[in-house]
């Protein structure tokens, strides 16, 4: 395929070329009211709120317990404020760019504002616009918002403890703009090139997965580590909020899989299905291993091996059925214990809370693994290795260039890591002026 040979640093004007927006699919069409399910809908606003619930509070706990106590604070802000943030950004130009008419790496502007996403009366007729057909345009562009929001939170994971809040909000401005709007756009809208070469991701394998994870990384190196790295102790500060923050990710995730059915039916059930399987397996593989190699099962340990088979079942939710469910979760226990407990040491690189080492990796095990185990008469498509390969390499290499020269740029303009004295004092006082007693 020629756009294949395109090097990832000259994907970025092609991005904003509107060259061959005339190829471009049509608008979202206006649809009678009648054709609206219900039920699809309910299912839909359902899925919409766990995913948001993924975030805050799910995502916001699950990191927050594990950061030292003096940066609690600041690992909850984070989260909440990207949540603010990447809302106001969506609905005034990211869901234009990521699912609207354009070109085979963006889309286009007919939804600035979310201008026209209305229902409008015709000739006495109620209608709604619509892109999945049984559902109004307002409840997807939602749903889709939510996969936004968590995307860049991922992230903060990888550099936790030495960011300045200041240029964390610039860094995720921008990446979400120029690096998830587009690679969501490649994978999910029609006319997006890997949709079109095939490449097989259900519900964010590859889009929130693997993007967060090789920018988690690509932030931790250009940060350095944390002040005491391998000297210090840096144990979690309360498992209770982990364990908690990690249960609400399992349960939101049914929104997350299941809702990329956008609709309430078998396919929806299937994902579900999947979803919980590979969940326990990726759990039980991760406590298998630290148990051996450790003597003791731990809690951490559990539940990042839970989160780490939620990671990876994501691109294949839709695709495989049970058995392609437990072979995932169990590669990928196995695989991100091993990357989070031994590659890390091993390289000495400072991936605070282990972004990369579960997502990143995770979601390369689903991504990769969905090519081996789709079934056709379930998602309607059969993977092929070789195409999810391509999937998995094209985002990687695109999202680590533009997040490193995104990083570099905010670093030349405001500086990127807080002082030494902040740093050891904590980021809830220095940052925030508060503090947990």
């Amino acid at each position: 395929m020629k756009k294949l040979s395109m090097s990832a640093a000259a994907l970025l004007p092609a991005l904003f070329s509107a060259a061959s927006f005339a190829d471009a699919p049509a608008l979202p069409k206006l649809v009678a009211a009648s054709t609206i399910s219900a039920g699809d809908t309910a299912w839909m606003l359902t899925s919409t709120v766990l995913v948001l619930f993924m975030t805050i509070p799910g995502l916001a706990l699950f990191y927050a317990g594990m950061v030292r106590k003096k940066n609690v604070l600041s690992t909850l802000m984070q989260s909440f404020a990207i949540t603010a943030m990447v809302t106001v950004l969506w609905a005034v130009i990211g869901y234009s760019l990521t699912f609207m008419p354009g070109n085979a790496y963006i889309g286009g502007l007919d939804r600035v504002f979310l201008d026209g996403m209305l229902y409008l009366k015709e000739a006495n007729k109620l209608t709604v616009h619509s892109l999945a057909g049984t559902i109004p345009e307002g409840v997807f562009m939602m749903f889709q918002m939510t996969f936004a929001i968590i995307t860049p939170a991922l992230i903060t994971g990888a550099f936790a403890e030495r960011m300045k809040f200041s240029s964390m909000m610039v860094l995720m401005a921008l990446w979400s703009l120029l690096v998830y709007v587009p690679v969501a756009h490649w994978v999910w809208a029609p006319g997006g090139w890997m949709a079109d070469y095939g490449v097989l991701d259900f519900a964010g394998g590859t889009v929130v997965h693997i993007n967060a994870g090789i920018a988690g990384l690509v932030v931790a190196l250009v940060l350095g580590k944390r002040i005491g790295f391998g000297r210090e102790a840096m144990a979690p500060h309360n498992l209770v909020l982990t364990m908690v923050g990690a249960s609400m990710l399992w349960v939101g995730w049914f929104g997350f899989n299941a809702g990329s059915a956008a609709a309430a039916d078998g396919r929806a059930a299937m994902a579900m299905m999947t979803t919980q399987v590979a969940a326990g397996m990726a759990a039980l593989a991760w406590m298998a291993a630290e148990w051996i190699t450790k003597g003791k099962p731990s809690v951490l340990g559990i539940v990042s091996g839970a989160v780490a088979g939620l990671v990876a079942i994501t691109p294949a939710a839709g695709f495989v059925d049970a058995k392609g469910a437990l072979a995932i979760g169990l590669a990928a226990g196995l695989i991100c214990y091993w990357t989070a407990t031994s590659l890390k040491h091993m390289l000495k690189y400072d991936d605070s809370l282990d972004a990369f080492g579960v997502h990143g990796i995770g979601g390369m095990v689903g991504a990769i693994l969905t090519g081996v185990f789709a079934v056709k008469d379930i998602g309607g498509a059969e993977g092929s290795v070789t195409t999810q390969l391509i999937g998995v390499g094209a985002t990687a290499v695109y999202c680590a260039v533009v997040t490193f020269i995104l990083l570099k740029v905010i670093d030349a303009v405001m500086g990127l890591r807080v002082s030494e004295e902040e740093e050891r004092e904590g980021l809830d006082v220095a940052l925030h002026g508060e503090r947990i007693e």
